[in-house]
């Protein structure tokens, strides 16, 4: 079926045909990456104020749409404006500290500068802004020429800021320590002082921000009596020698990496009284979390009194999560409920204290698919909030529960009910058995902030012909305000590419199981009959991942969607199939690879090639494929195990060996390498090696440290030793993400084109 285009994007083709634009142009891989932005103004990390007066974004420059400043849409004004000139603070930004830099990798917002973070004060009135290394806060009362006052000037680094509960304090993280500043005395004190070397305060480990979307290692109590934050102990994990080479020199970096199998760091919980660390005697208090330090601390979050925290642990086999309650002045703990599985339990953010009554919420997949119950605070379950053969999805890495509103018994989320194509917000009664309710309306993929009073919300949503709109609405759906309409007019940056735009059509297939795989196709304009045409597999294919929406391009996630029609201009039939393994579907589907990673993924994305193959404009013979990271793996495992069906892959920063990858993303899928050997040797690439008949290119940042350049190396020695040839484009200094970055990506795409066009379009 084709997907459902919106009565505007007709209107815009109408009205750009009766002002007599110029000649459509077709996309190019330097204009995706120039400014201004193709998919038109956008509001990224948009926040309602507490007060509900403002909606603050991050808005990249004219000029450098990948330098972000700080605006604000005035509700009451209907205006918007800029706030804080990222380089009236900072002209040259500093080098980036290495924790800052690993820290905004594991975020993936490594391509961006200026402002790329900020925190509202609870009462509305201040902004938090870190920017170059320091901390800077804007009063948004004060006259235009004193709003913004320096909180730090130091050669150090400070990250992980934010506002105490109340507002009196910032606290943020120096030199592997944690310090909170005191705004109304203008004093700093350090609650810790040990940190350095393989030892961090208030950190969160790389596991943490890597796998277990956990980017910090601090907690303040609501009343801000208490402050807990971790102690990293980062010795037991294996020091590897890794190397960064750059273009002119090449650096030896000594990094502790988990790999699958090994020891992890050793994390500990402390909770410090505040009157502590402003001058008091009482030692901080250690949270008893058990004997054996095997085990990862997966969540930190505080009781509605401040009495306790709420302490999330997963076993180290993932197979189990555990809710404690701690007490934060002796630190003794208590279990209130642990989530098992034979597989793996799936970590969250949906934990929601009730602040009127004396329960709350928590998300589990216990019925196959992911669902919302009551419980109250000693543990006991009260009932299901939602249930059905549907996923109670978040957006990223943000909870899905997007507000609570106590007073008339309501909580709002997000789901994948009516279709798995689409996100909608919903809401059910917190009181009594109810069906859900669907609050937004228009087709396609819609991300949602929601006020704190849970009476407002913004709505950003788009489809695969319409980019991001952000609107303002009541929680009934009804539209407050239009903050981004982004219509196709001639004023649009995509205007000029509108009338080569290509729609993308939404089908599905049965994979051997019986399960439904979802799949979407861009095909070429005016296909010619009897004319067959080349086919690029773009793929992704991994857990925890869906690439086939009812979305604008890659929205939220960068140029894939843009690359996609370009290739499809260039005379490609582009297709994406989610596999079984990816993500949200149902434990079932999910959990098909369970300790076989690289098995029912080939099988699923080769039942895809033999649907092409029916298709009466696709060429069999020329069908290639496409993956960055684990789509890397998939391209290499795809044309290893199914030659026959794939006649070329651009394997971008593979996966080769999961001995080589880290503990808790590789543990969770396969147990460890001691526990599944032979899962380990057929899921390995270099397995394959000798059976690579087509034509095969390997792309690899040489300062990978996610995906560490190692997996390329050894897969490069495998195919040498069977004596296959193959291509390989690696990019000196560059991380995982380089395809994000306007200095390598728009090179990294050109070479994966004319690596297809050579391979593909243009074989005899």
């Amino acid at each position: 079926m084709t997907a459902r285009i919106f009565p505007r994007f007709f209107a815009s083709l109408v009205a750009l045909a009766l002002a007599q634009q110029a000649q459509a142009e077709k996309l190019t891989i330097e204009r995706i990456f120039a400014a201004p932005d193709l998919s038109g103004a956008s509001l990224r990390s948009p926040q309602i104020s507490p007060d509900g007066r403002l909606v603050t974004y991050l808005r990249g420059k004219d000029e450098d749409k990948d330098r972000m400043d700080l605006w604000a849409y005035d509700i009451a004004a209907r205006r918007h404006r800029l706030l804080v000139d990222s380089a009236a603070l900072v002209r040259e930004e500093p080098a980036l500290s290495p924790e800052e830099a690993e820290r905004r990798e594991r975020q993936r917002i490594s391509s961006l500068s200026g402002i790329v973070e900020y925190h509202f004060s609870p009462d509305s009135r201040r902004l938090l802004v870190p920017l170059g290394g320091d901390l800077y806060v804007y009063d948004l009362r004060a006259p235009e020429g004193q709003a913004v006052r320096r909180l730090t000037d130091t050669e150090s680094y400070e990250t992980d800021a934010r506002f105490s509960p109340r507002g009196r304090f910032v606290s943020f993280i120096r030199d592997k320590n944690l310090f909170v500043y005191d705004l109304t005395s203008g004093t700093e004190h350090a609650v810790t002082r040990e940190g350095g070397g393989p030892v961090s305060f208030g950190m969160a480990e790389f596991i943490a921000q890597e796998e277990m979307d956990r980017d910090t290692g601090y907690w303040w109590s609501p009343d801000e009596r208490y402050i807990a934050f971790t102690r990293v102990d980062e010795s037991p994990v294996a020091e590897v020698e890794r190397f960064e080479i750059h273009a002119d020199r090449v650096e030896v970096i000594r990094q502790r990496y988990p790999f699958a199998g090994a020891r992890n760091a050793e994390v500990q919980l402390f909770v410090a009284p505040l009157a502590t660390v402003t001058g008091g005697s009482t030692a901080p208090v250690r949270v008893d979390l058990g004997e054996d330090p095997d085990f990862y601390l997966a969540r930190v979050d505080w009781f509605p009194d401040g009495t306790a925290l709420a302490v999330q642990k997963q076993s180290r086999d993932q197979k189990a999560l555990t809710l404690l309650r701690a007490d934060a002045r002796t630190g003794s703990t208590r279990e209130l409920l642990t989530e098992r599985s034979d597989t793996w339990v799936e970590l969250h953010d949906e934990l929601r204290f009730l602040t009127r009554t004396p329960h709350f919420i928590w998300a589990s997949r216990r019925s196959g698919f992911n669902h919302l119950y009551l419980y109250d605070l000693d543990g006991r379950l009260v009932r299901p909030l939602t249930s059905g053969e549907w996923m109670v999805t978040p957006e990223g890495s943000s909870s899905a529960i997007r507000g609570i509103d106590e007073r008339r018994g309501l909580v709002y989320f997000t789901a994948n009910a009516d279709t798995p194509l689409e996100r909608h917000l919903y809401v059910v009664s917190l009181r009594e058995p109810s069906a859900r309710r669907r609050i937004t309306r228009e087709p396609g993929w819609h991300a949602v902030q929601m006020s704190p009073d849970a009476r407002t919300f913004l709505d950003t949503y788009s489809t695969p012909d319409q980019p991001p709109v952000t609107v303002l609405r009541d929680v009934n759906g009804r539209v407050l305000a239009e903050l981004v309409d982004n219509r196709l007019d001639a004023d649009h940056p995509y205007a000029p590419f509108l009338d080569e735009h290509l729609p993308t059509e939404f089908g599905t297939l049965t994979a051997r199981d019986g399960q439904t795989l979802y799949y979407q196709i861009i095909k070429p304009r005016n296909l010619e009959p009897g004319r067959r045409y080349p086919v690029i597999v773009d793929v992704y294919g991994g857990p925890g991942n869906q690439r086939v929406r009812r979305a604008w391009g890659g929205w939220p996630r960068g140029n894939e969607g843009f690359f996609r029609q370009y290739l499809a201009q260039q005379g490609y039939v582009v297709f994406t199939l989610d596999n079984r393994g990816s993500g949200y579907r149902g434990v079932r589907f999910e959990t098909a690879h369970y300790r076989r990673l690289g098995s029912v993924e080939i099988e699923d994305q080769v039942t895809g090639v033999e649907f092409l193959r029916t298709l009466p404009y696709v060429d069999p013979e020329r069908i290639g494929i496409f993956g960055w990271s684990y789509g890397g793996y998939m391209a290499l495992m795809c044309i290893l195990q199914a030659p026959g069906h794939f006649a070329a892959a651009v394997a971008g920063a593979p996966v080769t060996d999961w001995r080589l990858y880290d503990t808790h993303y590789t543990e969770r899928f396969m147990d460890t390498p001691q526990a599944n050997p032979e899962g380990y040797e057929a899921g390995d690439a270099r397995t394959y090696a000798a059976r690579l008949r087509g034509s095969l290119l390997v792309i690899h940042g040489m300062a990978d440290d996610n995906v560490l350049f190692t997996h390329s190396t050894t897969l490069f020695k495998a195919l040498q030793d069977a004596g296959k040839p193959f291509d390989v484009m690696v990019y000196p200094g560059s991380k995982h993400g380089l395809l994000r970055h306007a200095d390598t990506g728009p090179h990294a795409y050109a070479t994966v084109t004319r690596f297809f066009d050579l391979h593909l379009k243009n074989r005899n």
